[in-house]
């Protein structure tokens, strides 16, 4: 019988688990550990949001098999979102897509769409499902060192000239997740200026448009004129709505890349339980007070921790925007790299952080930091990095 599976080969070892591993042990010596890890809210969802869901599964009706694409309410609600947010139109019957998180749609669209031989673009660091589903689908995953933003584009017009006519498409992220850089409307239409000529798709991860801490909000790809002629946009309920284990989320744009995820969905799943369905429209149908009110909850922790951190000496970068910070690997143990410098941190001042070589290799430099402790338990963090470490 053979035991070694292609597509699974492909995948490395999961890099945090380790440091997962490593968490249960010092959990099990009784050690508190503060985990600021995985980017998880530790806040509840909305209180109408769950109360609508109640009301709605004491309907039995509600209990039979969704629909693949979404609801039509739900569909109808994401519609008004880009409307109201983005000034974008969105048709809820071609152009959108119900999926289960962001991450299912991203990966269900690179199955959908990826042909042996295929060469996806993908910066690097980045979240890992953008380069792993296309790993998974069978693509050719070639990176971008993750830039600033004019030599990002300079870099990508110099792999279209090295890999001629083979690159199929593009995934970008912003607000990025690990990086936390944001980007204006004129990166975006510059990069869909040098895609649609090169015939390229763009699938864009916009998951924390919402999450931003400037006055101005980060911009959607699909504001660009001709946008939607050659780009998707995925957007998620799970960190804006405190939903994440709601598992809503949503593709938009491109009838063509829409239509190809509507009909391999429709083989893989019937859509989310409709009774979440049916809170996520009231979610975004309501008074959006509770999105600025989770807004400024993680505005006031990325305050505290990077004010807090620069007190024992490690000074983080001020993110603009995300739920994360991306913060350096201190000089003194920067040779070692991110896996060690995390389990320093869980060892010694009983902190959990990502190492940053989990979204790639040029991550290795940084750990990312999650901002889902409450303010008293990050500044504990920084008082066990003071009473145990030395930068």
């Amino acid at each position: 019988m053979k035991t070694k599976f292609e597509r699974v080969s492909l995948l490395p070892p999961y890099v945090f688990a380790e440091i997962n591993d490593l968490k249960a042990k010092e959990r099990l010596k009784g050690r508190d550990v503060i985990d600021l890890g995985m980017g998880n809210p530790d806040n509840s969802t909305p209180k109408h949001i769950v109360e609508k869901l109640i009301e709605t599964i004491k309907n039995g009706k509600t209990h039979r098999y969704s629909v693949s694409k979404g609801i039509l309410g739900l569909r109808k609600a994401h519609c008004n979102y880009y409307k109201r947010r983005f000034g974008v139109k969105l048709n809820f019957e071609d152009e959108v897509v119900v999926t289960l998180g962001s991450k299912e749609g991203l990966a269900n669209l690179a199955s959908a769409i990826t042909s042996k031989g295929d060469i996806i673009l993908v910066p690097n660091p980045s979240y890992p499902i953008h380069p792993y589903g296309f790993l998974i689908a069978g693509a050719l995953v070639k990176q971008i060192r993750m830039t600033e933003e004019e030599l990002f584009l300079k870099n990508l017009v110099k792999s279209i000239s090295k890999y001629k006519n083979k690159i199929k498409a593009i995934v970008i992220n912003y607000p990025n997740n690990p990086t936390t850089k944001i980007v204006e409307l004129t990166f975006y239409k510059e990069l869909v200026k040098i895609c649609k000529k090169n015939d390229i798709w763009i699938l864009s991860d916009i998951a924390y448009s919402e999450i931003y801490f400037n006055e101005k909000p980060p911009p959607s790809l699909l504001q660009v004129k001709d946008a939607k002629k050659i780009a998707v946009e995925f957007s998620s309920m799970s960190k804006t709505h405190n939903m994440p284990g709601w598992r809503i989320g949503f593709a938009s744009g491109n009838k063509i890349l829409i239509s190809a995820l509507a009909r391999i969905k429709s083989y893989l799943d019937y859509g989310a339980f409709t009774p979440i369905q049916v809170a996520a429209a009231t979610a975004l149908n309501s008074s959006q007070d509770h999105v600025s009110h989770i807004r400024k909850v993680y505005k006031s922790r990325r305050d505290v921790l990077i004010e807090s951190m620069k007190r024992v000496g490690w000074n983080i970068p001020n993110p603009e925007a995300t739920m994360f910070a991306w913060a350096p690997v201190p000089k003194k143990y920067l040779s070692k790299g991110s896996i060690y410098f995390s389990k320093i941190l869980l060892k010694k001042a009983s902190l959990a952080v990502s190492p940053g070589i989990g979204f790639g290799s040029y991550g290795d430099k940084h750990v990312r930091i999650s901002l889902v402790e409450n303010e008293q338990r990050i500044r504990q963090a920084a008082r066990n990095i003071k009473n145990n470490l030395s930068f």
